[in-house]
């Protein structure tokens, strides 16, 4: 089992909300209203959290282990959002997001596939891990400074969570895990080629609440993330190109291959496919 190492590797490192956040050194004069809206819409998209665990759990319940694991991980995400909105409880509380608000991203995802949605999830904790990056420089006050390194250094743990479950899965299930690491990966690192961003909280997730059933979609301004990434926190081409080469690097490692580009990953995609289709061609030729 992953859980109990997991357990005690994330135990180590926590952080605690009174202790490592440095709510002393807050400068009002350094905070700008954009920015602290920017704060609550991040807050409010962290709760996600919830409904996503409900997903894992329902779509999970053969694994014993990794459900285990998301104890951890729904406790720390759920902490994303509580310390964001600690900020805004102490120093912006007029836009402190009601439960109302904070509910109304809590919806019934779809079923989908475990393997899929664990690369998903794990392609998301790498982007959010860069975004939150970008988002510190991009802010000045020093308090949310602090909070987003926190954050990102989080998610940057959780993503070499998910890769050791990663690598356990295709210990377990062989050329079903790698093609569906491959077939997630194409997608995940084609961000610039598609209108809106690629992370978790931002694709559709249940046909029946189409279109209303993305996070995004849920929040009080649905058309934010875009407008935060390219208007505010300046998430240019540098900065999704950091995201595709840590995507491709530790693909790259966990299926003991060399991806330079999305064009290679796709490449050897096509070659796991025929590579599926090859033993039901040898039985029909030798019926």
């Amino acid at each position: 089992m992953l859980y109990p190492e997991l357990f005690k590797q994330l135990e180590a490192v926590r952080w605690h909300m009174d202790r490592d956040i440095p709510w002393q050194c807050f400068n009002a004069a350094m905070l700008s209203d954009e920015q602290a809206q920017t704060v609550k819409q991040n807050a409010i998209t962290e709760w996600a959290a919830l409904p996503a665990t409900e997903m894992f759990l329902r779509d999970n319940r053969h694994d014993s282990d990794f459900s285990a694991f998301m104890s951890i991980w729904f406790f720390e995400e759920q902490k994303h959002a509580l310390v964001l909105m600690e900020y805004l409880r102490r120093f912006r509380p007029e836009l402190l997001p009601t439960e109302a608000e904070l509910h109304r991203v809590r919806f019934e995802f779809d079923p989908a596939p475990p393997l899929e949605t664990l690369m998903l999830h794990f392609c998301g904790e790498i982007r959010l891990n860069h975004w939150y990056r970008r988002a510190g420089e991009w802010h000045s006050e020093p308090v949310i400074k602090s909070i987003y390194s926190h954050l990102s250094q989080d998610e940057a743990r959780h993503g070499g969570a998910y890769l050791k479950y990663m690598r356990r899965a295709i210990a377990n299930f062989g050329l079903e895990a790698k093609t569906a690491f491959a077939k997630v990966g194409v997608l995940m690192a084609s961000a610039r080629r598609t209108a809106q961003a690629l992370h978790p909280t931002n694709l559709h997730v249940n046909k029946s609440l189409f279109p209303n059933d993305t996070v995004q979609s849920r929040l009080p301004e649905p058309g934010w993330l875009e407008y935060w990434l390219d208007r505010q926190i300046n998430f240019d081409a540098a900065w999704e190109t950091r995201v595709v080469e840590r995507i491709l690097h530790n693909l790259g490692l966990l299926l003991e291959r060399s991806f330079a580009t999305v064009q290679d990953l796709n490449r050897y995609r096509k070659e796991l496919a025929l590579e599926r289709c090859a033993p039901s061609a040898g039985l029909a030729a030798g019926s």
